[in-house]
């Protein structure tokens, strides 16, 4: 009799379970009929710049996710389960690359035969891309104005491949956006010339504004290399300290992705040293605000 009960019990158990296993398919399969029902491209980005270049390109005829909120570090980011389901229900999915999302790369390249991984900054000519060693790229393409349109146009000309009915639809956007661009680019052109050019220097906790530098002939100089991974020590300090004190710089900034105390360590640096060097604003490097 016991035995009967715990081959019951045991089957019973068994049967709950994929029960429970079913309703969450047929749960998860409502959803995705529900999202598909809408007309509109599924699409994930990873970052909020890719976000952000994506929303304007397809306007109301996408639905979007990103995966990197405010503040977060790319470099250092790990996909969550929420994440990967995020990929898996999008039907394009849109990257930075040049390894800017680290680990998440090769899921991107894993996924690639089966789902359509877009990495933007393949629209850019290679000629354009800062080359820092065998196979390593400088990733914050986004901080010159006219890489970041090749980017844009990489966004388009994917688009258009997956739904070719929105060709003119999409054109039109870029086009506008392209525009605003443009004018951002002049903007920041002016604001850099009120700046005597011996001041025009920016220090911060990594390597993120070399792209912003050479467009707009800018000194810059960062703790750590482009990637956040990457190890610093007491000799990096003195020499950005030196470098500092040299240069007479007033101001250091930190970065809304990077733990302030990377750049207390070099403040604290030029006081033993007798130079008085001051906390900047915060800059949004790897993720906006």
């Amino acid at each position: 009799m016991n035995k009967l009960n715990r081959n019951c019990n045991f089957n019973y158990s068994k049967t709950s379970f994929i029960l429970i296993v079913f309703l969450v398919l047929l749960n998860a399969c409502e959803i995705k009929k529900e999202k598909r029902s809408s007309g509109k491209i599924q699409t994930t980005a990873t970052t909020q710049m890719v976000y952000d270049a994506l929303k304007n390109v397809c306007k109301d005829s996408c639905q979007y996710q990103f995966l990197m909120g405010p503040g977060i570090d790319p470099h250092l980011y790990k996909a969550s389960l929420r994440d990967i389901e995020k990929i898996e229900n999008a039907d394009l999915v849109f990257y930075c690359g040049l390894h800017l999302e680290g680990k998440m790369t090769e899921i991107f390249r894993n996924i690639s035969a089966t789902k359509k991984c877009i990495e933007v900054a393949n629209g850019i000519p290679k000629r354009e891309i800062i080359h820092l060693g065998t196979d390593i790229y400088d990733p914050h393409i986004w901080f010159d104005v006219k890489l970041w349109k090749y980017c844009v146009l990489e966004i388009c000309k994917n688009l258009e491949t997956y739904s070719p009915t929105g060709k003119i639809f999409f054109r039109k956007n870029t086009t506008e956006y392209l525009l605003k661009l443009d004018s951002l680019d002049i903007q920041i052109k002016a604001q850099i010339a009120n700046i005597p050019q011996n001041q025009r220097v920016i220090i911060t906790a990594h390597d993120a504004f070399n792209y912003f530098g050479k467009a707009y002939q800018i000194k810059v100089r960062g703790l750590q290399g482009v990637s956040t991974l990457s190890e610093f020590g007491l000799k990096d300090i003195s020499e950005l300290v030196r470098f500092i004190k040299k240069n007479n710089i007033k101001a250091i900034f930190v970065e809304s992705s990077v733990p302030e105390r990377n750049i207390e360590a070099v403040i604290e640096g030029c006081k033993a040293s007798g130079h008085n060097l001051i906390k900047g604003g915060s800059l949004y490097s790897d993720a906006l605000g």
